[in-house]
């Protein structure tokens, strides 16, 4: 919880820069290289979590990996964060920066589990449908449960909206219920 408060002090210090310098496009573009670099890497991994390194030596080392395709300002960030020793958040502060971003241009995200897979229509449907259930444009992501029997779970932040089967049997139950201890 702490790093994760700590990756979004560093994303906002960020963000608050790009939009001062008008260079979020410049920054977000940074941010996926450093992201890639990071998924695709376990050694790059290790060397940023590594306490055995040097704060000099690794400031030296992500200067000359990142020199030629990394922003001034985001060279000056990273030498920041390994001053600080905080170069271990790195990925969390990528997130968080994305995230803010997205709160930024209105983008909600959601991410939609279903039994089957869903055609383009069903995609375009459950897009609009929340649109207007949150005011902000959505970027969603689809996945295939097999687990659920049928219908949709949908997640956005800490929402569920569960369109399941069994949700929607376990709601009928609890009305047969109400009306049976009703009458």
């Amino acid at each position: 919880m702490r790093n994760i408060r700590v990756a979004r002090r560093y994303a906002q210090a960020v963000m608050d820069l790009g939009a001062e310098q008008k260079t979020l496009d410049r920054l977000a573009e940074d941010f996926t290289l450093l992201r890639r670099a990071l998924q695709e890497s376990r050694e790059f991994r290790a060397f940023l979590k590594s306490p055995v390194i040097g704060t000099e030596k690794k400031k030296t080392v992500l200067r000359g990996m990142f020199q030629a395709r990394l922003s001034d300002s985001m060279l000056g960030f990273l030498d920041l964060i390994t001053e600080k020793k905080r170069e271990d958040v790195l990925g969390q502060i990528i997130e968080e920066f994305f995230n803010l971003r997205d709160e930024r241009m209105g983008i909600v995200n959601v991410d939609v589990r279903a039994a089957v897979e869903l055609s383009d229509d069903h995609h375009r449907g459950i897009a609009k449908r929340f649109e207007s259930i949150t005011s902000k444009k959505v970027r969603i992501s689809f996945s295939l449960d097999k687990q659920l029997k049928g219908g949709f779970i949908a997640r956005i932040g800490d929402t569920v909206y569960d369109g399941s089967v069994r949700r929607q049997l376990e709601l009928l139950r609890e009305r047969f219920t109400d009306e049976l201890i009703r009458n």
